[in-house]
Protein backbone atom coordinates (compact mmCIF):
# COMPACT_ATOMS: atom_id res chain seq x y z
CA UNK A 1 0.00 0.00 0.00
CA UNK A 2 1.49 3.49 -0.85
CA UNK A 3 2.53 5.03 2.65
CA UNK A 4 2.54 8.67 1.49
CA UNK A 5 0.13 9.92 -0.99
CA UNK A 6 2.13 12.08 -3.97
CA UNK A 7 -0.36 14.62 -5.57
CA UNK A 8 1.89 14.24 -8.62
CA UNK A 9 1.46 10.59 -9.12
CA UNK A 10 -2.24 11.14 -8.76
CA UNK A 11 -2.54 14.16 -11.14
CA UNK A 12 -0.61 11.69 -13.46
CA UNK A 13 -2.54 9.14 -12.89
CA UNK A 14 -5.46 12.01 -14.07
CA UNK A 15 -3.51 13.02 -17.17
CA UNK A 16 -3.01 9.59 -18.50
CA UNK A 17 -6.34 8.60 -18.76
CA UNK A 18 -8.25 12.14 -19.32
CA UNK A 19 -7.83 14.27 -22.04
CA UNK A 20 -10.72 16.72 -21.87
CA UNK A 21 -9.68 19.50 -20.12
CA UNK A 22 -13.23 19.92 -18.82
CA UNK A 23 -12.85 17.14 -16.69
CA UNK A 24 -9.10 18.01 -15.78
CA UNK A 25 -10.75 21.01 -14.49
CA UNK A 26 -13.67 19.43 -13.02
CA UNK A 27 -10.69 16.67 -11.35
CA UNK A 28 -8.65 20.03 -9.51
CA UNK A 29 -12.29 21.67 -8.98
CA UNK A 30 -13.33 18.88 -6.57
CA UNK A 31 -9.64 18.85 -5.21
CA UNK A 32 -9.76 22.23 -4.27
CA UNK A 33 -12.89 21.96 -2.40
CA UNK A 34 -12.15 18.60 -0.55
CA UNK A 35 -8.76 20.40 0.40
CA UNK A 36 -11.10 23.05 1.87
CA UNK A 37 -13.68 20.80 3.69
CA UNK A 38 -10.36 18.66 5.47
CA UNK A 39 -9.16 22.16 6.50
CA UNK A 40 -12.34 22.74 8.21
CA UNK A 41 -13.42 19.39 9.40
CA UNK A 42 -10.04 18.46 10.66
CA UNK A 43 -9.26 15.89 7.67
CA UNK A 44 -5.76 14.97 6.33
CA UNK A 45 -5.65 17.95 3.41
CA UNK A 46 -3.73 15.88 1.01
CA UNK A 47 -5.63 12.93 1.39
CA UNK A 48 -8.36 14.82 0.81
CA UNK A 49 -7.76 16.58 -2.29
CA UNK A 50 -5.55 13.30 -3.77
CA UNK A 51 -9.31 11.69 -3.52
CA UNK A 52 -11.12 14.37 -4.45
CA UNK A 53 -8.66 15.11 -7.92
CA UNK A 54 -9.15 10.71 -8.59
CA UNK A 55 -12.76 10.44 -8.59
CA UNK A 56 -13.58 11.10 -11.95
CA UNK A 57 -9.73 9.67 -13.32
CA UNK A 58 -11.59 6.78 -15.16
CA UNK A 59 -14.66 7.98 -16.75
CA UNK A 60 -13.72 8.93 -19.93
CA UNK A 61 -12.18 5.34 -20.18
CA UNK A 62 -15.02 3.60 -18.58
CA UNK A 63 -17.97 5.80 -19.23
CA UNK A 64 -20.54 3.49 -17.67
CA UNK A 65 -22.45 2.54 -14.21
CA UNK A 66 -21.34 -0.65 -15.09
CA UNK A 67 -17.52 0.24 -14.88
CA UNK A 68 -17.50 3.46 -13.48
CA UNK A 69 -16.12 4.13 -10.75
CA UNK A 70 -15.80 0.65 -9.84
CA UNK A 71 -13.12 -0.27 -12.52
CA UNK A 72 -10.94 2.67 -11.69
CA UNK A 73 -11.24 1.86 -7.82
CA UNK A 74 -10.01 -1.18 -9.01
CA UNK A 75 -7.04 -0.01 -10.73
CA UNK A 76 -6.29 2.45 -7.54
CA UNK A 77 -6.52 -1.18 -5.09
CA UNK A 78 -3.67 -2.77 -7.57
CA UNK A 79 -1.70 0.55 -7.04
CA UNK A 80 -1.70 0.51 -3.44
CA UNK A 81 -4.11 3.39 -3.05
CA UNK A 82 -5.76 3.38 0.59
CA UNK A 83 -8.88 1.89 1.79
CA UNK A 84 -10.22 5.19 2.93
CA UNK A 85 -9.59 6.56 -0.42
CA UNK A 86 -10.54 3.82 -2.57
CA UNK A 87 -14.11 3.14 -0.72
CA UNK A 88 -14.93 6.78 -0.37
CA UNK A 89 -14.39 6.96 -4.78
CA UNK A 90 -16.28 4.14 -4.61
CA UNK A 91 -18.85 5.80 -2.74
CA UNK A 92 -19.61 9.17 -4.69
CA UNK A 93 -21.30 6.79 -6.95
CA UNK A 94 -24.83 6.17 -5.44
CA UNK A 95 -25.43 3.26 -7.47
CA UNK A 96 -23.09 1.21 -6.39
CA UNK A 97 -24.62 1.23 -2.93
CA UNK A 98 -21.15 1.56 -0.89
CA UNK A 99 -22.02 3.04 2.61
CA UNK A 100 -20.51 6.68 2.97
CA UNK A 101 -19.73 6.30 6.32
CA UNK A 102 -16.53 8.48 6.91
CA UNK A 103 -16.34 12.16 6.93
CA UNK A 104 -14.12 12.05 3.65
CA UNK A 105 -16.76 9.71 1.62
CA UNK A 106 -19.40 12.19 2.71
CA UNK A 107 -17.32 15.34 1.59
CA UNK A 108 -16.26 13.50 -1.84
CA UNK A 109 -20.41 12.84 -2.03
CA UNK A 110 -21.03 16.86 -1.39
CA UNK A 111 -18.38 18.34 -3.32
CA UNK A 112 -18.58 16.53 -6.43
CA UNK A 113 -22.24 17.01 -8.22
CA UNK A 114 -21.82 20.92 -6.49
CA UNK A 115 -18.86 21.77 -7.36
CA UNK A 116 -19.48 20.84 -11.00
CA UNK A 117 -23.14 22.48 -11.17
CA UNK A 118 -21.46 26.41 -9.26
CA UNK A 119 -18.64 25.55 -12.82
CA UNK A 120 -21.57 25.59 -15.00
CA UNK A 121 -23.49 28.72 -13.11
CA UNK A 122 -20.31 30.44 -13.14
CA UNK A 123 -19.90 30.04 -16.63
CA UNK A 124 -23.34 31.97 -17.50
CA UNK A 125 -22.52 34.50 -15.13
CA UNK A 126 -21.58 38.09 -17.72
CA UNK A 127 -17.94 37.88 -16.59
CA UNK A 128 -17.68 34.16 -16.68
CA UNK A 129 -16.20 34.02 -13.16
CA UNK A 130 -16.96 32.35 -9.84
CA UNK A 131 -16.53 35.34 -7.88
CA UNK A 132 -19.76 36.08 -9.68
CA UNK A 133 -21.79 33.20 -8.22
CA UNK A 134 -24.20 33.89 -5.13
CA UNK A 135 -25.91 31.15 -2.99
CA UNK A 136 -29.21 32.60 -4.75
CA UNK A 137 -28.10 32.27 -8.24
CA UNK A 138 -26.86 28.49 -7.58
CA UNK A 139 -30.45 27.76 -5.59
CA UNK A 140 -32.29 29.56 -8.51
CA UNK A 141 -30.51 27.22 -10.93
CA UNK A 142 -30.88 23.96 -9.19
CA UNK A 143 -34.27 24.91 -9.80
CA UNK A 144 -34.46 24.97 -13.18
CA UNK A 145 -34.34 21.72 -14.43
CA UNK A 146 -32.65 22.24 -18.05
CA UNK A 147 -29.98 23.87 -16.74
CA UNK A 148 -26.99 21.65 -16.42
CA UNK A 149 -29.46 18.90 -16.52
CA UNK A 150 -27.07 16.16 -16.34
CA UNK A 151 -26.32 17.10 -12.57
CA UNK A 152 -28.69 14.91 -10.21
CA UNK A 153 -30.52 17.64 -7.72
CA UNK A 154 -31.53 14.69 -5.37
CA UNK A 155 -28.02 13.89 -4.92
CA UNK A 156 -26.93 17.79 -4.16
CA UNK A 157 -29.73 17.91 -1.54
CA UNK A 158 -28.59 14.25 0.36
CA UNK A 159 -25.20 15.21 -0.16
CA UNK A 160 -25.98 18.29 2.20
CA UNK A 161 -27.96 16.63 4.10
CA UNK A 162 -25.29 13.60 4.98
CA UNK A 163 -22.41 16.15 5.71
CA UNK A 164 -24.94 17.62 8.19
CA UNK A 165 -24.52 21.19 6.74
CA UNK A 166 -27.46 23.40 5.74
CA UNK A 167 -27.25 23.76 1.73
CA UNK A 168 -26.85 27.48 1.83
CA UNK A 169 -23.69 27.30 3.97
CA UNK A 170 -22.39 24.06 2.15
CA UNK A 171 -23.03 26.55 -1.45
CA UNK A 172 -21.66 29.54 0.04
CA UNK A 173 -18.30 27.22 1.35
CA UNK A 174 -17.91 25.86 -1.92
CA UNK A 175 -18.25 29.10 -4.00
CA UNK A 176 -15.78 30.50 -1.88
CA UNK A 177 -13.40 27.59 -1.91
CA UNK A 178 -13.65 27.88 -5.39
CA UNK A 179 -12.96 31.75 -5.44
CA UNK A 180 -9.76 31.52 -3.17
CA UNK A 181 -8.17 29.45 -6.25
CA UNK A 182 -10.51 30.84 -9.41
CA UNK A 183 -6.90 31.67 -11.44
CA UNK A 184 -5.66 28.39 -11.34
CA UNK A 185 -9.01 27.20 -12.01
CA UNK A 186 -9.65 29.07 -14.85
CA UNK A 187 -12.94 30.08 -12.75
Amino acid sequence: MIETLDRAAAWALVCDNVASEGLRKHALAVETTMRAYARRLGGDEERWGITGMLHDYDWEIHPSAEEHPELGCRRLEELGYPPDVVKAIRGHATYLNVPRDTTLAKALFACDELTGFITAVAYVRPGKTVREVTVDSVKKKLKDKRFAASVNREEVYQAAEEMGVPLDEHIAFLIQALSENAESLGL
